[in-house]
């Protein structure tokens, strides 16, 4: 019973303890995805939003915590997370809508940026002086998808002829398959694809866009040098534990099993996502958090560039060459989906995600 309690809960409560954190994690200057000058990150309005953004998260996200609670209890489904997640979403979204437009049509109203030098600076480090790619953090995520393959390609023989490859949300089978490589090895497909990905974007990350701070830009430069590859690493460790949860789901298949045992599949992934909020709550988005040598401040300030973020949270810049910028409210990076090769590459990811499962038809 705890171990259900444990599988259903577990997510639900990194997605509210994420939200919750969430105004902590991101760059000043952008509360709930509106860009302010730095002179008002402390203005009571952004202060009392946030504060009423965490009271509506905390009292209404932790009701729907304990009743999923009691719903897990009454009902084992393997679904009853995934309703617990969306019902945490339709919670999450008002509040944070209600304290963008809010701060928003305030800082129209009085003209916040009006008379301010709005400047743009860049690092052009990342390009002459990049870091190393850290392949010692890269290791375990490889190790675990070579250790799949091998155990599968020496388990094959002794397969089942036919293999269970779906599972309703009771976590019984209702979809198998003839033994054969693509049904055998569909999942360690997508293992594979996922590791290429995620190290591909650790060895990205520190060469990406940065988002600085032209009020102190040696500053700001060195703490986003430090996020990027601080980032990178925590993206290889969250490599290895989805490679786990996939190797785990690949074990299932392979020795026949008649139903799913989908906590094993999904703790380690989620103890990524964990290490990955720790590692936001500690650097903040773009690495504002960390402590850096101090650097007087001048009288530049940054862009007021809301128009191309959608929601403050979809960025669509056509004049823009990037293909991924820092998010606004989140950890990492999104896609400029003004990009054609963002869009594209958008479009082969999900084509992707749809042909891998086929091959395990």
């Amino acid at each position: 019973m705890a171990i259900v309690i444990l599988r259903d809960l577990l997510g639900p409560v990194l997605l509210l303890a994420a939200a919750w954190i969430m105004p902590s994690v991101a760059k000043p200057t952008v509360p709930f995805g509106v860009r302010v000058p730095a002179d008002r990150t402390h203005d009571p309005l952004i202060t009392e939003q946030r504060r009423i953004y965490r009271w509506w998260i905390g009292t209404t996200g932790s009701a729907l915590v304990l009743a999923g609670l009691v719903l897990s209890l009454l009902v084992q489904q393997v679904l009853v997370p995934v309703i617990i997640v969306a019902a945490l979403l339709g919670v999450i979204a008002p509040g944070y809508l209600h304290a963008r437009l809010t701060i928003r049509s305030v800082k129209q109203r009085e003209g916040w940026f009006q008379g301010k030098r709005q400047v743009a600076v860049t690092d052009t480090a990342r390009h002459t002086e990049p870091p190393r790619f850290p392949w010692l953090w890269a290791l375990p995520a490889v190790l675990i998808l070579a250790a799949t393959v091998v155990y599968g390609v020496v388990r094959y023989p002794d397969m089942p002829a036919t293999l269970l490859l779906h599972f309703t949300g009771a976590g019984q089978p209702d979809r198998t398959a003839a033994k054969s490589i693509g049904s055998a090895f569909g999942v360690v497909f997508l293992q594979a694809g996922l590791t290429v990905l995620l190290l591909a974007m650790a060895y990205a990350l520190p060469r990406l866009k940065p988002d600085l701070d032209p009020t102190r830009p040696r500053r700001s430069a060195n703490q986003n040098r430090r996020f990027a590859s601080g980032m990178a690493r925590t993206m290889l460790l969250v490599a290895a534990c989805v490679n786990l949860s996939l190797a785990f789901a690949s074990w299932q298949i392979w020795r026949g099993a008649t139903s799913l045992a989908a906590f094993p599949i999904v703790l380690p992934t989620l103890v990524g996502a964990a290490g990955l909020l720790v590692f936001g709550l500690r650097y903040g988005q773009v690495g504002n958090n960390l402590p850096t040598d101090e650097e007087p401040a001048n009288d530049a300030t940054e862009r007021d560039d809301d128009r191309f973020w959608k929601l403050g949270l979809l960025y669509v810049n056509c004049a823009d060459h990037a293909i991924l910028v820092p998010k606004r409210f989140g950890i990492g990076w999104t896609l400029n989906l003004g990009n054609p090769i963002a869009i594209g590459g958008f479009v082969v990811f999900l084509a992707a995600c749809l042909v891998l499962p086929m091959l395990a038809r």
